[in-house]
């Protein structure tokens, strides 16, 4: 099968912003996937949804897909739809950190002149304050190294635990939150 024309990616793009919103709203899977089902006998609206999951076995006659494969339809939809939603904020994220880093270049250039030429120690302080913004807005800092450690600086001791005794700890826990009310 080839790459679907304009109209059935709209469509496509269509089913996976429905697939999201239902599944924000609180739809369970199966359910989702069957009111986005193309085949009209499974379909929860007894319609055939454009581009629905199973197009191209409706199309051929076949048997619609069973409840595993319309559920793994739909979780493939919100993932690719939210992948796609996550590609198109870091893209805008890139577009405004670049209009961001031509303010600070302009912002710069006039600190640094007076810091410069005039030996001004407020434009100095200025030029240092954007260089530093600029910094954090493309990374370019060292993370700070932090170092966690024990007491008096030494090893933290790491145990393995068993479920009762971690069941435990968490009743004791409990307890003592009960009686500090």
């Amino acid at each position: 099968m080839g790459r679907p024309d304009k109209a059935a990616r709209a469509a496509i793009s269509q089913r996976r912003a429905d697939a999201i919103d239902m599944r924000l709203a609180g739809v369970d899977w199966l359910t989702l996937a069957r009111r986005l089902a193309a085949d009209p006998a499974i379909n929860s609206d007894r319609v055939a949804y454009p581009q629905g999951y199973g197009i191209d076995r409706y199309r051929k006659g076949q048997e619609p897909p069973n409840d595993t494969q319309l559920i793994q339809a739909a979780c493939k939809d919100v993932r690719e739809a939210l992948k796609e939603r996550r590609s198109e904020l870091e893209e805008k994220t890139e577009d405004l950190r670049e209009v961001e880093n031509a303010r600070l270049d302009r912002l710069f250039f006039v600190a640094y002149r007076q810091a410069v030429k005039d030996g001004n120690l407020a434009a100095i302080d200025r030029a240092l304050r954007i260089m530093e913004r600029r910094a954090r807005l493309l990374g370019l800092d060292r993370p700070v190294k932090t170092e966690v450690t024990g007491a008096d600086g030494g090893a933290i001791e790491i145990t393995n635990t068993a479920l009762d005794e971690l069941e435990a700890l968490i009743g004791i826990s409990e307890e003592a939150a009960r009686g500090s009310q």
